[in-house]
């Protein structure tokens, strides 16, 4: 870990876009944590006399049709879809993970079964099945969290199924083979480890998705019901009165979402570079 920490301020120093990645993150998790204090108003107070008011020094980002503060909205939902993809992330690589590494080291008519079953999860464009999901057990935080899991997990199981049938060819397997060690001890001991690099690259690029995925389901009716702060569902609030001038309603959920989205790209991109061993600036 100190080595890989050693990596990450080297190539930060040397390529500094990354970093700013990094930084953009880092603010906005500071930003969902302390939003009871950063917020000036509640998430669903609504202040009537100044509904529809553009950005000022009262409200920063401006008032929605109902009178909530955009500014405090946009901090609160902060918390709620980064909690969104942490969630989601996280549970399906817990079930992604360990899936995938015991099937690339089971015998080969188990893989050939499991792997059909994920080939017709696979058939649905990635959103269309989460929509498809959502509509079907309904909003709400839990079942977004849920949703997006379920269409996630099965490029966890791919990634580490592929990376483990490379990796169980290697000798220092055959040699935990040839001392009585079990495909299950071998798989969770001496492969799964070597996989970790790959499968925090994914992760990244996955919230990243999370995001963009729960942002659309809210934004269609079916994600994090209103008057629940979501970036999603704001934009979608604030798209009908975009053309009649309140363009700051839609405009700054969607530039938060734009942020937070190319922030984990960047740090995507980094992680995948800093692993590279084919890049000898970081050997």
């Amino acid at each position: 870990m100190l080595i890989i920490l050693k990596k990450i301020k080297k190539f930060c120093y040397q390529r500094p876009i990354p970093s700013i990645g990094l930084f953009i993150l880092v603010f906005f998790i500071f930003v969902g944590i302390f939003a009871p204090i950063i917020a000036p108003y509640g998430p669903i107070e609504m202040i009537i006399k100044d509904r529809l008011s553009p950005p000022s020094m009262k409200h920063f980002m401006g008032t929605d049709h109902l009178g909530m503060d955009i500014f405090s909205r946009v901090v609160y939902s902060t918390r709620i879809d980064l909690f969104i993809a942490m969630c989601s992330v996280g549970l399906a690589m817990s079930i992604g993970v360990p899936l995938g590494a015991l099937i690339g080291y089971a015998p080969k008519k188990v893989d050939e079964v499991v792997m059909r079953l994920i080939d017709g999860i696979n058939a649905f464009p990635m959103f269309i099945l989460a929509l498809i999901v959502a509509a079907a057990i309904g909003p709400g935080l839990k079942n977004v969290i849920f949703v997006v899991a379920f269409v996630n997990f099965p490029s966890y199981l791919r990634l580490v199924r592929g990376q483990v049938l490379s990796i169980k060819e290697m000798q220092f397997v055959e040699a935990a083979e040839s001392v009585g060690n079990g495909y299950l001890r071998i798989t969770m001991v001496h492969i799964l480890p070597n996989t970790i690099g790959p499968v925090l690259v994914l992760a990244c690029l996955n919230s990243a998705w999370a995001i963009l995925t729960a942002a659309g389901l809210s934004f269609l009716g079916v994600g994090i019901p209103l008057p629940q702060p979501e970036w999603g569902a704001m934009v979608s609030a604030g798209t009908r009165y975009t053309l009649s001038g309140e363009w700051w309603i839609a405009f700054f959920p969607g530039l938060i979402i734009t942020l937070v989205v190319l922030s984990l790209n960047l740090i995507a991109d980094t992680l995948q570079e800093i692993m590279d061993p084919k890049r000898k600036a970081f050997l």
